[in-house]
């Protein structure tokens, strides 16, 4: 995508804002929170009823779902496992970095 007010792409920009990894881990970090979004929603479940599932408080939730805060790992798995998920640890794709 070429953006004529900045005159680059996007992924041109990045590639001269960020290091490999940092890129990474935001589209890791999208990836996760994509993935709990999806889940919640497919369910029906609203932050409110997640908050009384996981204890995790609807505000936090809330704000893990918009990308304003980074989530402890422990508050992820908290959050996940009442939607019947977690997370696990995969071989690194060297090739995306």
């Amino acid at each position: 995508m070429n953006n004529s007010a900045i005159g680059e792409r996007w992924e041109d920009v990045e590639r001269e804002l960020f290091t490999p990894e940092e890129v990474a881990e935001s589209k890791l970090r999208v990836s996760l929170i994509g993935e709990l979004i999806r889940a919640r929603q497919e369910q029906g479940i609203s932050q409110k009823r997640l908050e009384e599932m996981s204890g995790v408080k609807q505000p936090i939730i809330a704000r893990m779902e918009k990308g304003y805060t980074s989530p402890q790992l422990d508050t992820l798995l908290k959050v996940l496992a009442p939607l019947g998920m977690t997370l696990a640890i995969v071989p690194l794709d060297t090739k995306q970095l």
